[in-house]
């Protein structure tokens, strides 16, 4: 009898435990999500306004058009500016969420937990992509995007590119070299919840750079 009722009151608070456990948990995914949110608007507010482009031919006149670096040489690294310690390539709008991010240089583990960062690629070589937390502040409402919606990546030098989401896919965490393959102009991907796969989201790219 004492045995039963000893192990029904263990059961009882473990029970408790798994459920404190469980709250603790949630409280602090709460508090991670928002804290990422605020991060990336304050980063946004930091970002210096791109330079206006130099105009090298004064004979020209002001309305001379001016190719920027990039299409002089595609290969050449993203420019980056550095706010708050950390090196920044652009920003990345997606209006049908309501979208605009700062993209970090770098990808790691702890570069996500602040910004979206580029895994690979650039945007001067048609290429690009870019990685994020599922927080709903950076890319964890991927899949409520369908084709045709618009994605706007501009680099710090103000150069713009717009894209088109092209199709939605599910990858296997290991499907790297499928992540990277294809000839997607921007690819932008995330772990769907539990982490068991990655939402990634195929764009192309629409009209000329600007």
């Amino acid at each position: 009898m004492n045995k039963t009722k000893s192990k029904g009151q263990w059961l009882r608070a473990a029970g408790l435990l798994l459920l404190a456990a469980a709250l603790v948990l949630t409280v602090y995914n709460i508090w991670d999500e928002r804290r990422a949110g605020q991060a990336v608007q304050q980063t946004l507010a930091a970002l210096p306004a791109p330079a206006a482009p130099v105009q090298l031919d004064a004979a020209a006149g002001p309305d001379a058009q001016v190719l920027p670096d990039y299409q002089l040489a595609p290969d050449m690294e993203m420019p980056a500016v550095a706010v708050d310690g950390e090196r920044y390539i652009g920003v990345i709008e997606v209006p049908a969420l309501g979208l605009q991010l700062p993209v970090l240089r770098a990808w790691s583990y702890d570069n996500l937990k602040i910004a979206p960062c580029r895994y690979a690629g650039s945007a001067y070589t048609g290429n690009l992509v870019l990685a994020a937390h599922n927080y709903s502040t950076h890319f964890g409402r991927l899949d409520e995007l369908s084709p045709g919606d618009a994605v706007r990546f501009t680099d710090v030098d103000g150069n713009v590119f717009d894209y088109a989401v092209a199709e939605l896919q599910v990858l296997q965490p290991e499907a790297v070299e499928e992540m990277l393959s294809g000839s997607w102009d921007l690819t932008l991907f995330t772990c769907t919840l539990g982490g068991q796969t990655r939402l990634t989201v195929r764009c192309t790219q629409t009209g000329a750079p600007g």
